[in-house]
């Protein structure tokens, strides 16, 4: 299963991921943000506080995104060789 080792939130709402397949992927949020919880993430201080967690990434207050979502519905941007 593909695991989120490191985010970047961006300006634009999109989140910068990389996986445990040493992929690097895109993942435009801008869906959910008026999904339930997550219109929360409009805030755009409160969206870039985006960390990783138990393998996916999270937002405080006990939001975050399952990580095959996040990598389902994400471009892949490039593969780190390292």
């Amino acid at each position: 299963m593909e695991t989120v080792t490191h985010v970047i939130a961006r300006e634009d709402f999109h989140l910068e991921l990389t996986f445990n397949t040493k992929e690097i992927r895109l993942f435009d949020a801008r869906p959910y943000l008026s999904r339930g919880a997550f219109a929360r993430l409009q805030n755009p201080a409160l969206f870039k506080q985006a960390y990783v967690a138990f393998d996916t990434v999270c937002w405080p207050g006990e939001l975050d995104i399952a990580p095959e979502t996040l990598y389902d519905r994400s471009v892949l941007l490039e593969t780190c060789q390292s």
